[in-house]
């Protein structure tokens, strides 16, 4: 009989990734997002798990909007860490694994090599604060449950969401011939969501459980990220320049160095995530693809 899964979050970057990811492995999915289903409601979310009767449920779905949270820090709570409680405390009722997704912001950003699954956490803000508190929820509610922290998800669904993505942001305002300005002094490990989902459903075939760094592979600054991300695109000559924390202030604290080491799935024999360069070239083709457009005439790139 063909499992079925659940996909909380499914319109999101990582969303419609798994969904993708999980119906071509065969698997019988089906995917909410908010306009679907609140999952700040118990009700609602015990509901479509009875009804559909997952063996697993994946959850995608995050409050994300990090400066925003400090002045809603509620709305932040409710979808990063109750929301996580009710889903929780669902698949218990149904006898289904959970899958969620957190967040390199669980740290403090103090150390000085990305981070393994190990290491003490230390949230900076209220959405850091929010996305360890779901961990905790999925913890205490279910005995084996898998919870994945990331970075800087980018993928190609960001061309249809509101809030776009990293890749987006600076490919339209090098086009618009706007000036770049992006902090060289925090580094992170950018994730690409079709390598992510796929690496999610291996841990979850490998019947694996506990916390699970996923990231990137590779610690890079934001700046040297956008430097990356324009030359592929042939777009180089863009008026990209350094900054950093002092100067570039935002409402929340983030970790200065919030790179993660994928230590247990390497332990487990996955493969490794593959190196940014290759994720953002599949990026690119893929958003033409989807954009079902040329892609513009680009600039020469500088040496």
């Amino acid at each position: 009989m063909t499992e079925r899964v659940v996909v909380f979050g499914a319109r999101g970057q990582l969303g419609v990734e798994l969904c993708s990811e999980l119906a071509r492995r065969g698997y019988e999915v089906r995917g909410f997002d908010r306009r679907a289903i609140d999952i700040t409601s118990a009700d609602q979310v015990e509901r479509v798990l009875a009804e559909f009767d997952p063996a697993v449920v994946f959850n995608a779905a995050a409050y994300n909007q990090v400066d925003v949270a400090e002045r809603e820090p509620l709305a932040a709570y409710e979808a990063n860490a109750l929301a996580v409680r009710n889903i929780a405390l669902a698949c218990r009722q149904n006898d289904a694994r959970l899958v969620h997704f957190s967040t390199d912001y669980v740290f403090d950003g103090a150390s000085k090599r990305p981070y393994v699954e190990t290491d003490p956490v230390h949230p900076l803000g209220a959405y850091a604060v929010s996305k360890l508190a779901g961990e905790l929820y999925a913890q205490a509610y279910l005995d084996r449950p898998v919870i994945i922290r990331t970075s800087g998800v980018f993928g190609p669904g960001g061309l249809h969401t509101a809030r776009g993505n990293f890749p987006e942001l600076m490919l339209r305002l090098a086009r618009e011939n706007k000036p770049i300005r992006v902090v060289e002094d925090h580094v992170a490990s950018p994730t690409y969501a079709p390598f992510l989902a796929a690496r999610a459903v291996d841990v979850y075939e490998r019947q694996l459980d506990g916390i699970f760094h996923i990231g990137g592979g590779q610690p890079i600054s934001w700046f040297d990220y956008a430097k990356l991300i324009l030359e592929k695109a042939r777009l180089a000559a863009a008026d990209l320049r350094p900054t950093d924390e002092r100067e570039y202030r935002t409402p929340a604290r983030r970790p200065k160095y919030s790179a993660l080491e994928n230590a247990r799935i390497r332990v487990a024999g996955l493969p490794a995530m593959p190196p940014l360069t290759e994720a953002i070239d599949d990026y690119l083709v893929r958003r033409g693809q989807r954009s079902g457009m040329q892609e513009p005439e680009r600039s020469p790139v500088r040496s």
